[in-house]
């Protein structure tokens, strides 16, 4: 029978799932984001990967475990206290560099730089910044978000904003745009 069960977890997941709790990390990706985002970066050999929003990491071991070793993942967050248990647990990774500071000053500022896969799963390169994130992707790149279907901890009035990015995405012209009513709501995009 086919399902949604996620039988293989990557490298340092369940340290990192242990570490979350601890420290009361409450925005994780779910497990089926994570497989699909392993899935995504298996498809692109010696890829260039940004991840806007590290958190804690669980994304994160999704996306190193789907990359092959000519690979490099960037993953940046402005939140030191969760980006470390990304560097604790994943950081001797040679194919991973974790930023700790603004994503969205850094897209605005790193406009030269492109991306085979950007994973943007924080305000910036999302709701913030997103045309940045955009220029930044490599022509046949893909831009994943996901938390596109509403979410127990969204604040008053968020779902307008998930209207307004999905429907700004959709009408873009250097895109090719799907959108999965999976997991939480997933969007992918394929710059032309």
């Amino acid at each position: 029978m086919f399902n949604d069960d996620i039988h293989t977890l990557p490298k340092g997941f369940s340290a990192i799932e242990i570490a979350s709790k601890s420290i009361r990390f409450s925005m994780p990706s779910d497990l089926q984001t994570g497989a699909l985002l392993k899935t995504l970066a298996g498809s692109k050999p010696k890829a260039r990967v940004l991840e806007i929003g590290t958190g804690t990491g669980l994304a994160t071991a999704w996306l190193l475990a789907g990359m092959d070793a000519d690979s490099s993942l960037l993953s940046i967050d402005n939140e030191p206290i969760y980006q470390s248990v990304a560097d604790n647990i994943l950081g001797d990774d040679a194919r991973l560099e974790l930023l700790c500071l603004d994503a969205g000053d850094w897209l605005e500022v790193n406009q030269h730089q492109q991306f085979d896969l950007i994973f943007a799963d924080a305000w910036p390169g999302k709701y913030a910044n997103l045309d940045a994130a955009l220029n930044a992707l490599a022509p046949g790149g893909m831009y994943v978000i996901d938390d596109m279907l509403p979410q127990p901890n969204w604040p008053d009035g968020h779902g307008d904003k998930v209207d307004k990015l999905v429907t700004d995405l959709a009408n873009r012209t250097d895109l090719n745009v799907v959108r999965m009513a999976w997991s939480t709501g997933i969007l992918i995009a394929t710059k032309k």
